[in-house]
């Protein structure tokens, strides 16, 4: 893996933003509404500016922390295939993201109802992405600390 932690980075920010899209919305909106800006629920403009709220929060915890976890021992074959993991659910979330922001451009009934079902999957697969690919990541941290022990 060349960029580990933009991976790791990345996975904890597509993984709250999946997990509450709806809210990361909800905070654009409100920010947007304070500001004398007219907005619409779920809108594009309120996505991003709530995405950008929670860009800078996860870079805040990166910044103070120093890291995210899960923190690994690279040269492990659990570490890359972890990585591995966490990249595909990566590309599903980036997936499911990008149509939420287009979701409102798709005039046709039918493709939107595909397009919707699919990246509801794509978000509830790359939880489970997320998951294994943490414990294997983690799991190559536990054998060095075995060594040393």
């Amino acid at each position: 893996m060349k960029y580990p932690k933009v991976n790791i980075f990345a996975a904890w920010f597509f993984m709250v933003n999946t997990l509450f899209m709806g809210w990361v919305a909800a905070t654009g909106e409100i920010s947007l509404k304070l500001l004398g800006v007219p907005a619409v629920e779920g809108d594009v403009p309120s996505r991003i500016v709530g995405t950008l709220f929670l860009f800078t929060a996860v870079f805040a915890v990166l910044y103070f922390r120093k890291s995210l976890p899960p923190e690994g021992t690279p040269g492990e074959k659990d570490y890359l295939f972890g990585h591995r993991l966490v990249l595909i659910g990566n590309m599903l979330a980036l997936s499911l993201f990008v149509f939420q922001m287009f979701a409102t451009t798709i005039s046709d009934y039918n493709t939107h109802l595909v397009l919707n079902k699919f990246t509801t999957a794509f978000g509830y697969l790359c939880m489970g992405f997320f998951a294994v690919g943490f414990s294997f990541i983690y799991q190559s941290s536990m054998r060095l600390q075995e060594k040393k022990n």
